[in-house]
């Protein structure tokens, strides 16, 4: 008789032995989610071979659960009354981050090879970021403070800047390459559509649908049924993102936007309860998937285009951060340490890449060719970097702001 491994072995293996690895990791003083990582990359395609990319795809939608309940968590730690505080404070800091990131990282880039085109991709790559990382960090080490809740405003509201500051750079790294060789040319404010179409729809369904389920949990007598819709509602929200090609990073947190400012504290704090209780599991989940969707292989590929995106996009991040603190008038711990906590990047820059990748291909030139494949081989190298060391630095951020109130053993 033929047996064939049963994928809920897989993942059911998987989660025991991650919790064992992230147990040891915090005996290190490092988060969890690195030790979740390590194993992720030991049973992934990089060693092991267990979890490779057929089987990985049959799990994606579990990232994407995972992340519409990261988003969530962010939009219910963004009450106004809090923001109001840091309110211009926010914006200038979201503002100057991603932008900073985008031009030292074209500017680096553009130094070190001449290619326009080149620097202007990887400069719309450089402002995407990773919420789940962050948030996760926030999450284990039960941070309180200024600090924090700038925290999850930047990583909620940046992919949506990042998201815009892509769709037009590489709308107009696009109308380079078409036109060096068949003299075509682009509409680049056509192209710029879309990203905003993009974000006003996933902004508008996330505060209907923040609406309506304010009003369904708002009649519920029992923990049981708060679980039950809350895991139904962003079950349903995420899937329906998914399915309309709209950010569900976005849509889930305005959700919980809608919910943190629109009903009493009592049944907010039911709600995150609940959520308290979902979110270990699925951050064990996502960042063992993560971790086996590293490309290790790929680290001696890094290259001096490589080196120049990680010191770039850091510098432009931090500096870019801590100028826009400076124009905002936050207190100063937000000033020293809120660039440290907003590097790590992964999933949406490498999806990106993927679209750039395929985008070029179409052009199908031997410039557009050798940038997709520069793209997706960077990037792919490069968010082993970030999605490694960026929630180390967010929890050494967090330290130094004395924001980590209870040290888990």
């Amino acid at each position: 008789m033929e047996y064939h491994i049963s994928k809920l072995l897989l993942i059911g293996i998987a989660i025991v032995v991650s919790y064992y690895f992230g147990e040891i990791a915090r005996k290190l003083k490092l988060p969890s989610l690195t030790g979740y990582m390590v194993v992720g990359a030991i049973f992934g395609e990089s060693l092991l071979n267990i979890f490779n990319d057929a089987v990985l795809d049959s799990f994606s939608f579990m990232t994407e659960v995972a992340l519409g309940f990261v988003a969530f968590l962010i939009g219910i730690e963004l009450n106004l009354d809090s923001l109001k505080k840091q309110g211009f404070g926010i914006i200038a800091i979201i503002l100057s981050e991603s932008f900073f990131a985008f031009i030292l990282v074209f500017a680096g880039l553009y130094l070190l090879t001449g290619d326009v085109s080149l620097a202007l991709i990887f400069g719309a790559m450089a402002p995407a970021s990773a919420p789940a990382g962050t948030v996760a960090v926030i999450q284990e080490y039960k941070a309180k403070g200024s600090l924090t809740k700038a925290l999850y405003a930047v990583v909620g509201f940046d992919d949506g800047l990042a998201i815009i500051i892509y769709g037009i750079a590489f709308a107009f790294a696009k109308s380079i390459i078409m036109r060096e060789t068949t003299n075509a040319s682009l509409n680049i404010l056509a192209s710029s559509i879309e990203p905003l179409r993009e974000i006003g729809l996933s902004l508008v369904l996330g505060t209907i649908f923040g609406f309506i389920f304010c009003q369904l949990v708002r009649t519920l007598k029992t923990v049981e049924a708060i679980l039950i819709i809350v895991f139904g509602s962003v079950i349903l929200i995420t899937g329906l993102s998914v399915t309309l090609h709209i950010s569900l990073i976005l849509t889930n947190m305005m959700v919980g936007f809608v919910l943190v400012n629109t009903r009493r504290q009592s049944l907010v704090e039911k709600v995150s309860e609940q959520l308290n209780l979902i979110m270990p599991i699925l951050f064990i989940i996502f960042f063992f998937l993560a971790g086996a969707h590293l490309q290790l292989k790929q680290l001696p590929h890094l290259g001096m285009i490589g080196l120049v995106y990680i010191f770039s996009r850091s510098a432009g991040l931090i500096g870019g951060a801590r100028f826009g603190a400076v124009i905002g008038g936050v207190e100063e711990k937000i000033k020293k340490y809120l660039g440290l906590g907003i590097l790590s990047q992964a999933g949406v820059a490498i999806g990106l890449a993927l679209i750039v990748k395929h985008e070029l291909e179409r052009i199908g030139t031997p410039h557009a060719n050798k940038i997709g494949a520069a793209v997706i081989m960077t990037i792919t190298a490069t968010s082993i970097f970030f999605e490694i060391l960026g929630p180390i630095l967010t929890k050494i951020a967090l330290e130094k702001a004395g924001e980590i109130t209870k040290e888990k053993k």
